[in-house]
């Protein structure tokens, strides 16, 4: 089995958003297919930046890449307040069980 990493989590994020790629890429004003190369975990040469995973999230309304890293670093997170139409992270995200 494909064990997860924080690339894999954040093209999950996109594909089960119900939002076409395309108009995310848009959104976020990154070109399609850079944003498929940085989303892609096979492609070891294009890396997702900090501020465009931030963007993913907000405008997808999906918390689960945060919630992944936190849980890889140990950390849990807490709701501070709980925006309209955001998905709370415990809500969206199984962790996958170790091998």
């Amino acid at each position: 089995m494909f064990n997860k990493n924080v690339t894999k989590v954040v093209q999950d994020c996109i594909l089960d958003s119900g939002i076409q790629a395309k108009d995310i890429a848009e959104r976020i004003g990154k070109p399609y297919s850079t944003l498929m190369r940085e989303i892609n975990p096979f492609d070891t040469s294009a890396k997702l930046g900090a501020e465009t995973l931030l963007d993913i999230m907000r405008v997808t309304k999906d918390l689960r890449p945060l919630q992944f890293m936190a849980d890889e670093m140990g950390f849990s997170l807490t709701v501070a307040q709980h925006e309209e139409g955001y998905a709370r992270p415990a809500d969206t995200y199984e962790r996958a069980e170790a091998n």
